[in-house]
């Protein structure tokens, strides 16, 4: 066993890889010098008793007339897995042909249905001709694309196969085109925050829609609030005495409590902290339908996704999303339950910020 693997050792990977290949190795192109020498000899060793020459290994076995092949599969918005078989007769008729490196050529042909590609996106990358996988880079993400196998002769290309036409997605989901929230500032005080007009959505988008779906989701839980929200609505005041609507921001609300409060003598230290949290809604459906979310109409972009980026305070908050075809005939529906709770709330901005004894 010692004098095989020394021997082993002296070859070069790509007999190595060809010695694996005809073993029946598995993932033999992925494997390191080192693992490839100790898995031959395990599989020399398992395959005969007797001890076998490194001369009659590197003899190419008999193997079955495969049907060439090459199969594109992308893996994600940056990387694709490719993976062949070479029947010998291709590869004998090849060789014959002056076939000097195995190669592959990745092709964009969206919206392209003739067999042809965009001028100037054919890329062709050389792989080892013992391997039988590789991953491809892909340029661009969100285009369909080809592959096609084969050899290369001096300035003569000999095609082997053509995969089929597989579809690279996007990086991203859907683009941001109903972003409306209240602007964040460590410096707001109750009246600014009201006051804020929302930002990043289009000028014809409704700027109370977000309010509105938020105040349509909670309504069949108001009556079933618990912990600090019950003591909350049971103090009786009204929408001009806390200063805004029950979904916004107030002397209640999160970062907004008296906790910094008490009757113990000052010290020269003080410490705040704010923080809540935003629920976001979005999706796709046909351009031309018609979308609602709890009853309420939602624009959709060009291609037809959504995004609406909503309050989510503690509470349960009840979305159901319906889409309806132009035809008014077809539809699909979901609805989204959500619920929020804060077991602990010791928050306070920093212009509330109170001196406390540590």
């Amino acid at each position: 066993m010692t004098q095989a693997l020394s021997s082993l050792a002296r070859l070069t990977l790509r007999q190595l890889r060809q010695m694996a290949s005809d073993l029946g190795v598995t993932l033999y192109s992925r494997k390191s010098k080192q693992d490839l020498v100790t898995a031959i000899a395990k599989r020399q060793d398992r395959k005969s008793g007797e001890p076998k020459s490194i001369e009659s290994g590197l003899t190419a076995a008999t193997r079955s007339d495969t049907t060439t092949r090459v199969v594109f599969l992308p893996r994600d918005p940056q990387w694709a897995y490719v993976f062949w078989e070479i029947s010998d007769s291709d590869r004998k008729a090849a060789q014959n042909e002056g076939a000097a490196h195995l190669s592959l050529r990745l092709a964009d042909v969206t919206g392209i249905q003739d067999g042809s590609s965009h001028p100037h996106t054919l890329q062709e990358v050389p792989v080892d001709s013992h391997s039988t996988e590789w991953y491809l880079p892909v340029p661009l993400c969100d285009r369909d694309y080809r592959v096609e196998l084969g050899y290369r002769a001096g300035s003569t290309w000999i095609s082997l196969a053509l995969s089929s036409v597989a579809r690279v997605p996007a990086l991203h989901p859907s683009e941001q085109i109903m972003d409306q929230f209240v602007p964040f500032s460590l410096d707001a005080t109750p009246a600014t925050i009201a006051a804020a007009a929302p930002v990043s959505a289009p000028e014809s988008t409704d700027s109370g829609l977000h309010e509105r779906l938020y105040q349509t989701a909670t309504t069949h839980f108001r009556s079933r609030r618990v912990g600090s929200e019950v003591l909350h609505e049971q103090q009786g005041l009204s929408s001009d005495q806390r200063g805004l609507s029950d979904s916004g921001a107030g002397l209640w609300a999160s970062g907004r409590n008296e906790s910094g409060l008490g009757g113990v003598a000052p010290r020269q230290r003080s410490f705040w902290l704010i923080a809540d949290a935003e629920l976001i809604v979005y999706g796709a459906t046909d351009p031309s339908a018609r979308l609602t979310i709890g009853g309420e109409d939602v624009p959709l972009s060009s291609d037809g996704t959504f995004r609406i980026q909503v309050p989510f305070r503690d509470g349960k908050q009840l979305y159901p999303i319906e889409a309806t075809a132009a035809d008014g005939v077809q539809k699909r529906n979901i609805t989204l339950n959500f619920e929020r709770v804060t077991p602990e709330d010791n928050t306070n901005p920093a212009s509330e910020a109170q001196v406390e004894w540590f």
